[in-house]
């Protein structure tokens, strides 16, 4: 975003000094409460998917998955917000682990399906206690997580808007 389409209001000096430096403290941004937000939860998923064998990335794939089988990798990208070029290399892993299959569709070579195989619809039974764990891990109530996620994903739209 360029200074030039800021909404108007947003950036310019508070009032004193103290404000707009106030403005600039690394806690008071939302962005970096976020992303260390982020790095805690990876963190916390970290010995939890690797005992699956997976990693975040290829958790979120599975997901994708597991709630709708035969996405194309330009829908699952969608979907993830990944790009081909992130995605690929991690259905790859993912297909050389049996957990996947990548098809081409008959009526359109350029388009690709991706398929759970038997092992891989198997390790969505041994992934049920990871949100459990997740949030045992925050010590918050499932009304809190779900409120929390939706706010997540609001901002996340109008960020994107």
């Amino acid at each position: 975003m360029t200074k030039s389409n800021i909404p108007p209001g947003i950036g310019k000096a508070a009032g004193s000094k103290a404000q707009g430096d106030a403005l600039l403290l690394l806690d008071h941004q939302l962005c970096f409460a976020l992303y260390s937000a982020s790095l805690a939860m990876t963190r916390l998923y970290k010995p939890l998917l690797e005992t699956l064998g997976l990693t975040y990335p290829q958790y979120l794939v599975m997901l994708a998955l597991w709630e709708q089988d035969g996405l194309s990798v330009s829908g699952l990208g969608a979907r993830l917000s990944l790009d081909s070029g992130t995605l690929t290399p991690l259905l790859k892993r993912l297909e050389a682990g049996a957990l996947v299959s990548r098809l081409r569709a008959v009526d359109d070579e350029r388009r690709v399906h991706v398929t759970l195989t038997a092992a891989g619809r198997k390790l969505k039974a041994a992934a049920a206690d990871v949100p459990g764990c997740i949030l045992q891990a925050t010590r918050c109530s499932v009304p809190e997580i779900t409120a929390l996620t939706r706010q997540v994903q609001a901002l996340r739209q109008r960020l994107v808007a």
